[in-house]
């Protein structure tokens, strides 16, 4: 008993000192505890620090200010200022829905992948009580945080799209309306009755 209140304690202090972490890969695309844990082997390793809160997914500027505001009207809603709007966006978020895919994943990288998630899998249950300890440490608010933040950063720029698409700009200020990898439906693929 004594061992696992001195865990508790020690958790909790490690959690009141913890360090803002980045990608591993230099990215600024903000990564969730899920993303970060299967990032690589340095991702793996950190995945207990994590859980304890002493690492912590730095939230970029950018989605902070989306959190504060979603819908802010730009003051000049020019085509070249959505442009400068956007751009900081998709980096801390990645490519939108509509981008055009870059790669299709192979056999050899979903293996990697599926690796990386089983040995994350193994490094958080190094923790006893892991639920407990994340709940304690605030490794799970954090997380909820980082997610709001997606979130928002997602709903401001479709926002700033529809903007762009409502002044007539052209992609990437609005949207391409291609759905990245899907196949293009013709008549003959539409449903025969409305979906309601």
């Amino acid at each position: 008993m004594r061992c696992a209140t001195a865990l508790l304690l020690s958790a909790a202090a490690l959690g009141l000192c913890g360090c803002l972490t980045e990608p591993e890969n230099g990215s600024p695309k903000v990564q969730t505890t899920a993303e970060a844990d299967r990032a690589g082997v340095k991702g793996v390793a950190e995945s207990p620090l994590r859980d304890l809160n002493v690492l912590r997914t730095k939230i970029p500027e950018v989605l902070l200010q989306a959190m504060a505001d979603p819908y802010e009207r730009p003051a000049a809603g020019r085509c070249p200022d959505l442009l400068t709007r956007l751009a900081p966006l998709d980096e801390a978020l990645g490519d939108d829905l509509d981008a055009p895919s870059q790669k299709e994943e192979g056999m050899m990288d979903k293996g990697k992948t599926t690796a990386l998630t089983v040995a994350s899998g193994a490094a958080s249950d190094v923790i006893p009580f892991r639920g407990w300890i994340r709940k304690l440490s605030g490794a799970e608010r954090h997380d909820r945080y980082v997610q709001a933040a997606i979130t928002a950063g997602a709903v401001r720029r479709a926002y700033l799209k529809g903007l762009g698409e409502a002044k007539g700009c052209s992609p990437p200020a609005t949207p391409s309306h291609v759905l990245a990898g899907a196949p293009i439906m013709d008549q003959s693929m539409k449903p025969k009755y409305p979906i309601h």
